[in-house]
């Protein structure tokens, strides 16, 4: 699934997914946001190791492994 990351001013981010999966979230954004990085990925973990590797934060671990990095496919979205 294709994920977003928008930028709100000089440090305020939103990374979400696209589409309507990700409509609430973009609800939220100010005037002005702009969209700055856009990838695909099959899991939420997939996704912020992604995101975590773009902003260069080092590595992204979860508490939760067994639900993070079940495919989306696996929870019936598309």
């Amino acid at each position: 699934m294709k994920h977003e990351l928008w930028m709100e001013g000089e440090d305020e981010q939103t990374f979400c997914l696209a589409g309507p999966h990700g409509d609430d979230a973009r609800n939220l954004l100010r005037p002005g946001a702009k969209l700055v990085w856009v990838c695909e990925a099959s899991s939420h973990f997939e996704a912020m190791t992604k995101y975590y590797e773009y902003m260069g934060w080092g590595e992204y671990t979860t508490d939760y492994p067994e639900q993070d990095k079940k495919l989306y496919a696996e929870l019936g979205w598309k």
